[in-house]
């Protein structure tokens, strides 16, 4: 047997009268009494086994052989028969008919299902994640991955970007979420910090001369992961540019390589050839959210006008407190049912509204509870602000600006769902630009920072003065891709003096900046040049681009929705003089 070479792929071997050697999983066995079948597969196809009574070792070998069990073959390729030729193999019109058998392990019967129809829970699956992996679409998950891994670094090369890596053990940043924390066996009492994000490192090569530098990047973060995001670990392309004091080139220089994923990689069609830019209110005046899927319409109108002399109480106290009324148009919405109004209802609710009026047009004729509060002139007025056209439904929120627009924002997703108007086929990318510098963190009564203290306020130092702080805003931008936040970047802040002001705005004094920030805050002492950056999720990007809902799907070794590793059974208790070494006392 070893006088044959192995074939390196089941879907190469075609020629007839070939001697092959081929190796691989046993797919199904089949018993017609004089012959044996076996679907043998590799990691790239099926080929159909042919095992004769005249090969008699062999043969009797095959009776005992099960499913996954693990084989060597030689044998010879042969036509199939025209009435067995299956078209759906690429080695549909060949088989291999067996000369030699060798069983290279066992397998026990699986605790799951593979092939076939596929009924095993998401835990079951991760618990046996390397059984999991042996399924075609995980395999092509993992080849599409590395694909993607490759059109990234190439483009990165060729536009003069240097892969670095940095460093993995680093120091506690905010950032937005909790550090997942190492203690220090030879410092007792301290603690590395495992790196939300190369924020800081990338900056300091930027002071160190380098030019523009990249990497794809591991990061932590302690959040609690939701269909969109990973716990624990997840990956970047992260990358910096020096020179550069106005986002726009950051921009223009990474969007070719999105699109090049979108069209040439995913083969999917963009919504519009030319990205747009967005403020980031105007986005969510527009569209509720800060990351607005722009494959369908379903603006929010501001309709406060026409009820300014409403007697219908709950618009009337709305206005009379400083607040509005806006609306939301759905085309063809009037066919929903009425267990559909009721859901979107629910989850108004559910997002702090006290419910969700509607009026429906329908038959040339408006229907709605509300309508015997509303007058002739109201409902003339709102049928032409909103344009509605036969079959339509207006659905409302009011209140404060800022809740109108989550709660409708919400709504309108859940909209494009029930109406069908996400085609997965289409992909709508946009930059939200003007991000504020600050926000208000109602949890903690106190003015923070909107997204992280490193970018630049736009209009430098001066702009710190401003009376109110929530109108500052910093050079800072997101991309969006079908409705998911897929980068975040900014122009940095590379002057001690603003990054002093930046904190001392908010209350933070010039202590806590060296502290914290101190090797950053001492290079920009030294000539720093002024820079941009950003970072793409790799596991959200591709979680669209594949076409999967849970981003979980798309890493090798995932973790469940509560953050545990079923396989691995992470995390774990540790052995209590472990926890000496590391000068740690358990408390629980």
């Amino acid at each position: 047997m070893n006088s044959i070479k192995r074939t390196f792929s089941i879907d190469a071997v075609q020629k007839i009268g070939l001697a092959v050697m081929v190796e691989g999983w046993v797919q199904n066995r089949r018993d017609h009494g004089g012959l044996i079948f076996i679907d043998l597969r590799d990691h790239t196809g099926i080929i159909q086994l042919v095992i004769n009574p005249d090969q008699a070792e062999s043969f009797k070998l095959a009776e005992h052989i099960r499913d996954e069990y693990v084989l060597r073959v030689v044998g010879d390729i042969q036509s199939r028969a025209k009435d067995l030729i299956n078209p759906k193999l690429a080695t549909g019109k060949i088989e291999l008919r067996v000369k030699e058998l060798v069983v290279l392990n066992k397998s026990e019967p699986l605790p799951l299902s593979l092939f076939g129809e596929i009924n095993s829970s998401e835990e079951q699956r991760f618990k046996y994640r390397y059984l999991d992996l042996r399924t075609s679409d995980s395999q092509m998950i993992l080849k599409k991955r590395s694909e993607l891994y490759k059109i990234m670094r190439r483009y990165m090369d060729k536009n003069d970007f240097t892969e670095v890596t940095t460093p993995i053990l680093a120091n506690s940043s905010p950032e937005g979420a909790r550090d997942f924390l190492v203690p220090s066996r030879v410092h007792p009492g301290k603690f590395y910090a495992l790196p939300q994000s190369p924020q800081q490192f990338k900056q300091l090569l930027m002071v160190g001369g380098l030019h523009r530098y990249y990497q794809i990047a591991t990061c932590f973060r302690d959040e609690d992961p939701r269909a969109d995001r990973l716990y624990g670990d997840f990956y970047h392309l992260d990358l910096e540019m020096s020179f550069v004091e106005d986002g726009e080139e950051v921009r223009s220089t990474m969007e070719p390589l999105i699109v090049d994923l979108v069209t040439n990689f995913a083969h999917k069609k963009l919504h519009s050839k030319v990205i747009p830019r967005i403020k980031y209110n105007e986005a969510l005046d527009l569209y509720g959210t800060d990351k607005p899927d722009l494959r369908f319409g379903l603006e929010l109108m501001d309709v406060s006008e026409v009820f300014t002399t409403t007697d219908f109480s709950i618009f009337k106290n709305v206005l009379n407190d400083g607040g509005i009324i806006k609306a939301i148009k759905a085309p063809k919405g009037a066919l929903l049912s009425r267990s559909q109004i009721d859901q979107l209802t629910q989850l108004a609710i559910s997002e702090g509204a006290k419910g969700l009026a509607y009026i429906q047009y329908k038959d040339q004729e408006l229907k709605s509870p509300i309508l015997k509060f509303l007058s002739t002139q109201e409902q003339k007025d709102l049928i032409n602000q909103v344009k509605l056209k036969d079959g339509d439904i207006v659905f409302f929120g009011a209140g404060t600006r800022k809740d109108v627009n989550k709660v409708l924002g919400v709504i309108r997703n859940a909209l494009a769902d029930e109406l069908k108007l996400k085609d997965d086929q289409v992909v709508s990318l946009a930059w939200i630009v003007d991000f504020p510098l600050y926000e208000w963190d109602d949890t903690n009564n106190r003015l923070d920072f909107g997204h992280n203290p490193f970018s630049m306020p736009k209009g430098g130092i001066e702009a710190l003065s401003a009376e109110d702080k929530l109108d500052i805003l910093a050079d800072q931008y997101d991309m969006v891709m079908n409705g998911y936040e897929i980068c975040s970047g900014a122009v940095r802040n590379h002057h001690p003096e603003i990054m002093y002001k930046v904190f001392e705005a908010i209350g933070y004094q010039k202590e806590y900046v060296d502290q914290k920030f101190g090797a950053m805050v001492n290079a920009f002492k030294y000539g720093a040049p002024p820079h941009a950056g950003c970072a793409f999720g790799i596991d959200r990007i591709f979680m669209v681009l594949i076409n999967k809902s849970n981003i979980r799907e798309v890493v090798a070794f995932p973790k469940n929705g509560s953050g545990v590793d079923l396989m691995m059974n992470s995390p774990s208790d540790v052995a209590n003089d472990q926890l000496r070494e590391l000068n740690i006392k358990r408390v629980l």
